[in-house]
């Protein structure tokens, strides 16, 4: 069996660097994510984990360095490629970011408009629409408003939005924020049902440890704008690093 190492990854980023003024928030960052893997990014409020995924998804512009999603050099890419690109990465955001003004139908019929013609998707709206809730199990909440729905409801409603064009890459942007432990469990739960229907690899970004345990296959700590550390969460854990120790304390 190949070593992880010798497999090409779905997604690489190498020496990022970002910098406001004196202020470097990526300083060289590296990161590889591998097909079927869910990856974990943890770092400090401002460590630079937001800035890090904006560039990933092209919505900021690095200062320097190389991102490659599928093989594809997102920094050379034409907008209209990079659009395509975009396609097949599914994005979680912090908070849900549905559309208070349309149903749930209209919030996952939105990415659909653009895009299925170009992605040759032959199944009607409607099925595509009902299979995604049918993942998250809300089906029947297809004509109510966003407002209608518990914080939980509305994250899955959320994931299925993400799921629509069946991406091969999810980003997560801190999943569990503001919701209470038990609804936590199960969007947890049920991005790791995901992660197996639809052999997604994922890419995490938490601050929750009860999620990054549960939820990942391999974890980076970002520290002063640089991958200081990566491992499994076992390992990470059990590192006498006080710098590593610090995100595990409770």
């Amino acid at each position: 069996m190949k070593q992880q190492e010798d497999i090409l990854p779905i997604l690489e980023i190498k020496n990022l660097k970002k910098t406001f003024g004196d202020n470097a928030v990526l300083n060289g960052f590296n990161m590889k994510l591998f097909k079927g893997e869910n990856l974990v990014v943890m770092g400090k409020s401002g460590s630079g984990k937001s800035v890090m995924i904006k560039c990933l998804v092209g919505l900021m512009r690095a200062d320097s360095g190389n991102i490659k999603i599928m093989n594809q050099d997102i920094t050379l890419l034409r907008k209209t490629d990079l659009d395509l690109l975009r396609t097949h990465i599914g994005f979680l955001f912090q908070g849900s970011a549905l559309y208070d003004s349309m149903t749930v139908r209209e919030n996952l019929e939105f990415p659909l408009r653009r895009h299925k013609k170009k992605l040759h998707l032959n199944e009607s709206s409607e099925a595509l629409v009902r299979e995604a809730l049918r993942n998250v199990g809300l089906e029947h909440t297809m004509d109510l408003m966003p407002s209608e729905l518990s914080g939980g409801m509305q994250r899955r409603v959320a994931l299925a939005r993400a799921l629509i064009l069946k991406p091969k890459i999810i980003l997560y942007d801190e999943p569990t924020t503001g919701l209470d432990p038990i609804t936590s469990k199960e969007i947890i739960q049920l991005m790791r049902h995901i992660q197996k229907t639809y052999d997604t690899s994922s890419l995490i970004i938490t601050h929750d440890v009860d999620c990054a345990r549960v939820i990942s296959n391999r974890m980076i700590l970002l520290v002063d704008g640089i991958n200081y550390v990566e491992g499994t969460f076992a390992e990470l854990s059990n590192s006498k690093d006080p710098k590593v120790q610090a995100f595990f304390k409770t």
